[in-house]
């Protein structure tokens, strides 16, 4: 984790001075003299290698830095102030995907062949191929314009939320259902589940039981970079819907080549994903006893 974070930290930090732009060139035109006491307050008078020593001394230390763009905005201020926000659309992208598309995974491997079948194929493709920003955009125009009983824009209470969360979970419910339905059919073709049912167990305690549990690893696999989205990959969302998350933050820091914000950001956006990879890792162990971290 700790290589990892360092690589894509030092990647970033030169690719970033690589890009055309000047942090203090916008929205207007910056006075010379402005501009180079701006460029010595915040480093940028320095070499780019004694500028990278001296980012990644400060990092080690936990000091993301201050925003070039917006006096006083601090990095990890931005993170504490947009993380609960991106949270609440993301993880309950997550938790509504995850529970239809199980639900539709399960009973499209049980009907394996029949009409039900194909259509969650058809609702899988669909789902898959089609931006989130397009069932936003359809969101917003059906509830928000046409029958007027959500909001299309803003944040503040739960009815905000509901939108956002629904343009969120439908490319999930579409890759969870098919990821199950194809785990399932495979599972439901082995030797014990014919033992589990010749044994005289019901349908549902082999499907509760045997099918399901071995059925649903591929999906413990995938957590890790959905968790890692959930907080960093909901931006277009959150520019729609106009939701002060940290996604919308990378965009606006981007825009504005705000140098700190998108350093600090990319590294912690970094720390979320490799982090929910090892927390995968750990997982594996409690759903599946054949998969334990030997002494």
């Amino acid at each position: 984790m700790i290589i990892t974070l360092y690589l894509i930290a030092t990647a970033t930090f030169f690719l970033m001075h690589l890009v055309p732009g000047d942090p203090f060139a916008l929205p207007r035109e910056t006075p010379p003299e402005v501009r180079a006491r701006l460029n010595e307050k915040y480093g940028l008078d320095q070499p780019v290698h004694k500028q990278y020593f001296i980012y990644m001394k400060n990092l080690l230390h936990g000091d993301f830095g201050i925003s070039m763009k917006y006096k006083g905005q601090s990095v990890l201020g931005k993170v504490v102030t947009g993380v609960p926000n991106s949270a609440i659309v993301g993880f309950g992208g997550i938790l509504v995907g995850c529970l239809i598309g199980i639900i539709f995974g399960i009973y499209a491997a049980l009907n394996n062949g029949k009409t039900f079948d194909y259509l969650i194929i058809i609702l899988a493709i669909v789902g898959v191929s089609v931006p989130n920003f397009v069932f936003a955009s359809l969101l917003q125009r059906v509830f928000g314009v046409q029958l007027r009983i959500l909001p299309i824009t803003g944040w503040g209470g739960l009815k905000y939320a509901i939108l956002p969360i629904a343009a969120a979970s439908m490319q999930n419910i579409a890759y969870y259902a098919r990821m199950l339905r194809s785990s399932m059919l495979d599972v439901l073709n082995q030797d014990y589940i014919y033992t589990a049912r010749s044994k005289g167990l019901t349908e549902s305690e082999v499907i509760r039981k045997h099918a399901f549990r071995n059925s649903i690893l591929p999906l413990v696999t995938s957590l890790g970079p959905m968790c890692a989205g959930a907080l960093t990959g909901n931006f277009v969302i959150e520019r729609i819907f106009n939701i002060p998350g940290i996604g919308t933050a990378l965009v606006v820091a981007i825009q504005n080549t705000d140098y700190t914000m998108i350093m600090g950001l990319t590294v912690i956006f970094s720390f979320i994903t490799v982090f929910m990879y090892f927390v995968v890792d750990i997982l594996y162990g409690f759903v599946d006893p054949r998969i334990r971290v030997a002494e």
